[in-house]
């Protein structure tokens, strides 16, 4: 008995070999959770491209998915260069791709397609590397008020999607019905009951039980359209250059400042889980090394047809929920991935969920994303300049921000700042923060050992 909850307490250990059965399980959840958000963006880009075939549509889904599972890999497990400098985090992150080029894709898709993305992507994501490489001295610029701040508006931003999932999806025809809702209230009560009295693997998987009992009661109401199912191949191999990029001057400028954007993103929800599980910030290292990570692999990614990636707020959520940080086991989903990329028919199976499944899932989780902001925004308690800058942050980046059409009339720069709340915020943000605090006595300051040694690995 004593063995089996020594395996059982693994699970809530950054290192060590749970059994494989029970790492699945944990992967799986984490597929599920992520891959809606996943292909998401790219049926959006195709959705704007009528030159887009269904070759192409399956080709961009084969790169996504087989990119997600080597950057999660490559965060869990990093490389190292040197003593100092790596490319990863070493914590269990897992990447997709990333919902904050969306609105800038959408601007460049019918321009310069694909290729003209892809080529952006490519070399801007150079700015990211510079980033990894410099963060120590340009971590002054982020500290927990700035990252908070940016974690509080990407978790509304999730709940506000979170909630449209949960009702059936924008744009379904049966938005809003009783046979929606009723299914995300199914799988809500189920993870929500689960998490509240179950204990060890019964409340690690508590995700996974409630979305394979809702898509189970989905598909006996014929809610589930198995047709692409059956029409999908069993095997494909994902093609190399099948997109050649191409290169474009705006294109590049505009995808390497939202490249920022992402790696912020990245830093601020690998700090979500080291804060909910560990109690700490992120050490320099682990934010050197996991936007190094994100950067690397959405430049490679292009390659393969890929769209930027970054760490996935819903996954950060779930490691927080469960407190399952286990790297091995969180690495079995990076190996679903890569298979699924090679298997279309396990995709499109996935992909066949309804929506308000997966939204009766993922709602909580997005809601302890932005649990996670307050937390490290609140930390070291909120003083008269700490209050000033989220005053300015959320009063002017989130209250413009969404609202877009309010700046239009403003300066091109301007305007591509206040187009989507994340970017507003980041920037409005980190601008507040250099007026108010930098340079002045303040309580919001991580401390000196976190930012120059690596944490131990064992939690």
């Amino acid at each position: 008995m004593a063995q089996t909850d020594n395996k059982q307490g693994v699970l809530f250990q950054l290192n060590g070999r749970p059994p494989l059965s029970k790492a699945a399980l944990i992967g799986l959840q984490h597929v599920f959770a992520m891959f809606i958000g996943n292909l998401a963006p790219i049926l959006l880009v195709c959705g704007v491209l009528a030159s887009v075939s269904s070759t192409d549509r399956l080709m961009l889904i084969q790169g996504a998915m087989l990119m997600s599972g080597i950057a999660t890999l490559l965060q869990i497990y990093p490389i190292k260069l040197g003593k100092r400098f790596r490319i990863g985090s070493g914590l269990p992150v897992v990447m997709g791709t990333s919902f904050a080029f969306v609105p800038t894709m959408l601007v460049l898709a019918p321009q310069y397609g694909i290729a003209g993305i892809l080529g952006g992507s490519l070399v801007g994501g150079v700015v990211g590397i510079l980033l990894s490489i410099f963060i120590k001295p340009l971590k002054r610029f982020f500290p927990p008020v700035v990252i908070g701040s940016v974690i509080v508006t990407i978790g509304i931003n999730l709940l506000l999607i979170g909630g449209n999932y949960f009702a059936g999806g924008v744009g379904s025809p049966t938005f809003g019905s009783i046979q929606n809702l009723g299914i995300g209230f199914l799988v809500f009560l189920i993870i929500t009951l689960l998490n509240r009295f179950a204990k060890g693997m019964l409340k690690a998987v508590g995700i996974l039980i409630g979305i394979a009992v809702g898509y189970l009661v989905s598909a006996f109401l014929g809610m589930v359209d198995f047709s692409t199912v059956a029409a999908a191949p069993w095997f494909s191999l994902p093609r190399p250059l099948y997109f050649m990029p191409q290169f474009h001057f705006d294109a590049i400028l505009a995808i390497a400042v939202v490249y920022i954007i992402i790696m912020l993103e990245t830093m601020g929800n690998t700090a979500g889980i080291t804060i909910a599980t560990m109690d700490r910030d992120i050490s320099t290292q682990e934010a050197s090394g996991g936007i190094a990570a994100s950067a690397l692999s959405s430049m490679l990614g292009t390659l393969f047809g890929a769209l930027p990636n970054a760490a996935f707020g819903q996954n950060a959520g779930i490691v927080s929920m469960t407190k399952v940080i286990n790297r091995f086991a969180v690495a079995t989903s990076a190996v679903i991935m890569i298979s699924i990329a090679f298997l279309p028919k396990i995709g499109e199976l996935f992909s066949a969920m309804p929506a308000s499944v997966l939204g009766g899932a993922i709602i909580s989780v997005f809601a302890m994303i932005f649990i996670n902001g307050i937390k490290m925004i609140t930390r070291n308690g909120i003083d008269e300049k700490k209050a000033l800058t989220l005053a300015v942050t959320f009063g002017l980046g989130y209250g413009l921000g969404i609202l877009p059409s309010e700046t239009l009339a403003m300066p091109p720069v301007l305007s591509f700042i206040f187009k989507e709340p994340v970017t507003a915020v980041c920037v409005t943000s980190i601008l507040a923060n250099i007026l108010f605090t930098i340079g002045k006595k303040s309580n919001d300051k991580t401390p000196t050992s976190q930012l120059t040694q690596p944490p131990s690995s064992q939690t």
